[in-house]
């Protein structure tokens, strides 16, 4: 198991072998919206991504590795 999941050229560092998976699943759902262009349950790409912010860790990392912040 490593330190670390890449993603779009960026490293994002884990604390805990589940971090891995839980890197996988947020960054699944990310490229899912993405393609979409679904941000329920908020009106707006930039209403949800404010708000996601707020939770930081393993999600911030992704959606900065996505080019979302």
């Amino acid at each position: 198991m490593t330190n670390a999941f890449h993603l779009n050229g960026h490293v994002i560092p884990l604390n805990a072998p589940s971090d891995h998976a839980v890197a996988q699943r947020v960054a699944s759902q990310f490229q899912r919206r993405l393609s979409e262009d679904d941000w329920r349950p908020y009106r707006t790409r930039d209403e949800a991504v404010k708000a996601w912010s707020k939770l930081g860790g393993i999600r911030v990392a992704v959606m900065k590795a996505l080019d979302l912040l």
